[in-house]
């Protein structure tokens, strides 16, 4: 029997003119997963193919009718148009002194470079999302909800990058992939100078139902607490909590030569963690030669998140994108999560224009019809996490062929050199004469030779080893770890990598299994 079966009819929405309350759109979130799902209507689908990505790029707000333009708030609100990506519309509410009142598309709320095609455009086309944009300074846009679950923020150092959604279900399981939708939005209009905004979403998916309150603040980084109310309409292989979505395709540790004249490629570069007994772990970003999916097993996390560290303009020299500045997304939980496991899906990438990595957090149990879970928590968007660890940070992760430089006696994949650059100011009294040690393990193979050198030019310690043994089982990756210690002490948070040796290229592989 489906889980509709014999259900209450679904909790109305306030009608305009009529009181919003929070507890009303969990309600009503809770009866929808009791009724058949009813895929949104994609409208007019020809025509935004017709009309083409250029001509929208030609549509601009018209800033001086935005919403809240003339009231003392800390944003303003613009629309988005559809168009060819974003293709279903959404539904946007403002509630003003307690009481909803749906905003009606307007085409006069936009400017357009070709006038003729205003004209083309129907009366009714719709929203597909929303940005908030800061007035006074800081200046600029906060945050943008745009397709699906999505949304984005440029944080404190105020360039786009990674994403955020809403929930993930079944990512990693290719085609099953499903990806449930912010539906209809409230944006509560805050008093005059207060200092945060209050955004509610009812979230409208084939598998799952949600309603979500979100406070927006920026005291620099832009701040969201967020509280999830779920509930499932099927049963889920994979729920994912708190996503993040993300690029990598090259860094200074898989650099292809000659691919792209930039030097370093990505949105972030790692993903750190905070571990429900304060384990720092730093899990350095790879682009794997096929989808690999990592699961770190946890109990109550503190937090985790995708962290862009190389913030060196030299190491992208891409001034038109400006890697360097790309935010990094920290997910802070506000209570005890349970146990569960941060996920960690890498794609294989030969663009940079896909987003490759997803990131998210998978309550244990299983994600069952009828089941109802609540996850609060706060997103900190900025150029490092909340709370960096006392411990030293990883800063760079190289390889290369195993052995001394210059020899290279063996250039077999199976042999394989690591150099790991630890930064911090639990390293800045040691020296030569009084080093820190390193602390190396692998799952497949065994560690030989390694060391740690202090390099003056940087200030930063330097581990070095050498991999080496045979192919592990069933294609999957080395899962290497290394850490710096002082005696009895851990100085650093823990490094992480997949090693895929099949993935060299294979000008390397004349010696590699056979010898």
């Amino acid at each position: 029997m489906p889980a509709w079966a014999g259900a209450d009819p679904v909790a109305a929405l306030p009608a305009d003119g009529e009181a919003f309350d929070f507890e009303a759109l969990v309600a009503h979130a809770r009866a929808l997963s009791q009724q058949p799902y009813h895929a949104p209507e994609e409208r007019y689908g020809q025509l935004l193919d017709e009309i083409g990505y250029e001509a929208f790029m030609g549509i601009h707000t018209r800033k001086e009718v935005a919403l809240w333009a003339d009231a003392a708030t800390p944003v303003t609100v613009e629309f988005f148009h559809l168009d060819q990506n974003a293709r279903t519309p959404v539904a946007i509410h403002v509630v003003e002194s307690g009481r909803s009142r749906r905003i009606a598309y307007d085409s006069d709320l936009f400017r357009y470079d070709d006038p003729a095609l205003a004209e083309r455009l129907p009366a009714d086309l719709g929203f597909s999302g929303f940005r908030m944009l800061g007035r006074g300074d800081p200046a600029g846009e906060w945050l943008a909800f745009k397709g699906a679950s999505y949304f984005r923020s440029p944080g404190g150092l105020d360039q786009y990058g990674l994403s955020a959604r809403g929930v993930a279900v079944d990512t990693g399981y290719g085609n099953d992939e499903a990806f449930p939708d912010f539906s209809q939005y409230w944006l509560i209009k805050p008093e005059p100078n207060a200092m945060t905004i209050t955004i509610c979403a009812l979230l409208e998916g084939e598998h799952v139902t949600g309603a979500y309150r979100i406070v927006l603040s920026r005291p620099n980084d832009v701040i969201l607490d967020i509280e999830t109310r779920l509930f499932q309409r099927r049963d889920v292989q994979r729920l994912g909590i708190a996503p993040l979505t993300s690029m990598f395709w090259f860094s200074e540790t898989n650099a292809r030569r000659g691919v792209d004249w930039r030097p370093e490629i990505h949105d972030s570069d790692g993903l750190a963690m905070t571990t429900g007994d304060n384990q720092r772990l730093w899990r350095a970003l790879v682009n794997p030669p096929r989808s690999q999916y990592s699961a770190f097993q946890d109990n109550s996390p503190k937090g985790f998140g995708l962290l862009q560290r190389d913030r060196v303009f030299d190491h992208y020299q891409d001034p038109d994108v400006a890697f360097e500045n790309r935010p990094s997304l920290w997910v802070e939980p506000l209570h005890d999560w349970g146990r569960g496991h941060v996920g960690l899906l890498e794609l294989p990438t030969d663009e940079e224009v896909y987003d490759n990595i997803n990131v998210f957090w998978v309550p244990a149990g299983k994600a069952a019809a009828g089941h109802a879970w609540h996850f609060d928590y706060r997103l900190y968007w900025g150029a490092d996490q909340p709370d960096p660890p006392a411990l030293a940070r990883v800063m760079a992760t190289r390889t290369g062929r195993a052995g001394a430089p210059g020899t290279y006696e063996d250039q077999s994949v199976l042999a394989r050199k690591f150099v790991i650059d630890f930064a911090g100011d639990t390293l800045d009294e040691l020296s030569d004469d009084d080093p820190p040690q390193p602390s190396v393990h692998a799952s497949h193979g065994r560690i030989e030779n390694p060391y740690v050198q202090h390099v003056e030019q940087t200030g930063r310690w330097r581990v070095f080893f050498d991999w080496k043994g045979a192919l592990p089982p069933d294609n999957t990756p080395v899962d290497l770890q290394a850490t710096l210690r002082y005696g009895d002490r851990q100085i650093a948070e823990t490094w992480l990598y997949a090693y895929y040796p099949e993935a060299l290229p294979r000008q390397l592989h004349s010696e590699d299994a056979t010898g």
